[in-house]
């Protein structure tokens, strides 16, 4: 057997590859379904009704899918420069701190200009911390793997430290959590009676905007250009490690933006568990979407279905929700053998 790289791959198969790898991944899950004895059609249906069977589904996936689209934003383009973000955790809470810092009275603005300001504040959290990373790398060739992961632990210890002393809520009789983001700061309610807000409506129209500077400027293309060979890309007269330190002042931007969502649209005030892995969750989400922004939208979506159908489907069965995990895990390593064969033909011997 060996593998030849295709001169051309037609369209269906780059579209119908991702679905094909999802349907394959359910179809392996369903034996670990059958493992607990219950029915896979049953299993299957409790997840879909649970992610899209009723209004409260559909927005409950829709709210979790917000930082996801964001944080899947933040690592697709940081991956299409070979800046291997993996701190999107880190970035996400860098972004809610700040944003609770000063969302919660330190700074009074109308709503108009107050969330605003608390968006491009947590963005610039999210960024600067994934400054250092990129420096290190563009100066000391020091992994960015290895630094953005430990950066993580640090924030969440810095965040502990801030909830237990500094920035805790004094009205919080003694639980761990920040003070409420005030009202002019709090993003708008999309629909009533839901916890959809107006993050939403940022982060797709910021996977748009991604896919526009991809597509259509000089600077998408010299991400793309020193992704594909930097060495190249540098030989061409692209300045590397400038393309390198901006992208990582995006990709850390957009993160630290689905922080400022949680704990200004969808929380109200920072705690240690603001975010169940959304950074960690973001990179699923990216390898999902084989790294174009709009395809995050429906990766994100995706994912956000799974997890919120999976409580769901544990209710109603004896099918724990950890599955939503398995499911998850499969369905990305089905997805890269997937893009792999979209790109190399697969021949056999004899």
């Amino acid at each position: 057997m060996r593998l030849e790289p295709r001169t051309s791959t037609p369209a269906w198969m780059i579209i119908g590859a991702p679905v094909t790898a999802v349907i394959v991944a359910l179809g392996l899950c369903a034996v670990l379904i059958l493992w607990t004895g219950e029915s896979v059609w049953q299993a299957y249906f409790h997840l879909f009704k649970g992610a899209a069977g009723s209004r409260f589904a559909i927005t409950e996936t829709l709210t979790r899918a917000t930082p996801m689209i964001l944080t899947g934003l933040a690592a697709a383009l940081a991956f299409r420069a070979k800046l291997w973000n993996i701190g999107g955790e880190g970035q996400f809470y860098m972004g809610a701190v700040v944003a609770t810092w000063l969302g919660a009275g330190m700074v009074t603005l109308p709503a108009a200009l107050m969330v605003p300001f608390l968006i491009l504040a947590g963005a610039l959290a999210g960024g600067l911390l994934l400054l250092l990373p990129a420096l290190l790398k563009n100066v000391l060739k020091v992994d960015e793997v290895v630094t953005t992961l430990l950066l993580n632990f640090v924030v969440l210890l810095f965040v502990n430290f801030l909830l237990e002393g500094p920035m805790k809520d004094p009205m919080s009789l003694g639980w761990p959590q920040g003070p409420p983001i005030i009202d002019e700061g709090i993003l708008p309610g999309i629909m009533a009676k839901s916890r959809m807000h107006a993050g939403l409506i940022v982060a797709l129209a910021l996977a748009v905007l991604a896919w526009a500077v991809m597509r259509f400027t000089v600077w998408g293309y010299e991400i793309r250009a020193v992704g594909y060979n930097a060495d190249a890309a540098g030989f061409a007269g692209i300045k590397v490690p400038r393309t390198i330190v901006l992208t990582a002042l995006i990709s850390g931007g957009l993160a630290g933006i689905a922080g400022v969502g949680e704990v200004a649209g969808t929380k109200g005030y920072l705690t240690l568990d603001l975010s169940p892995g959304f950074g960690y969750a973001g990179i699923a989400v990216a390898m999902l979407a084989a790294l174009h922004p709009l395809a995050v939208i429906a990766s994100a979506l995706f994912l956000a279905g799974i997890y919120v159908g999976a409580d769901s489907m544990s209710r109603a069965i004896a099918v724990p929700t950890y599955i939503a995990d398995v499911i998850v895990a499969t369905s990305m390593l089905c997805v890269l053998v997937s893009i792999m064969l979209t790109r190399f033909k697969l021949y056999w011997r004899g």
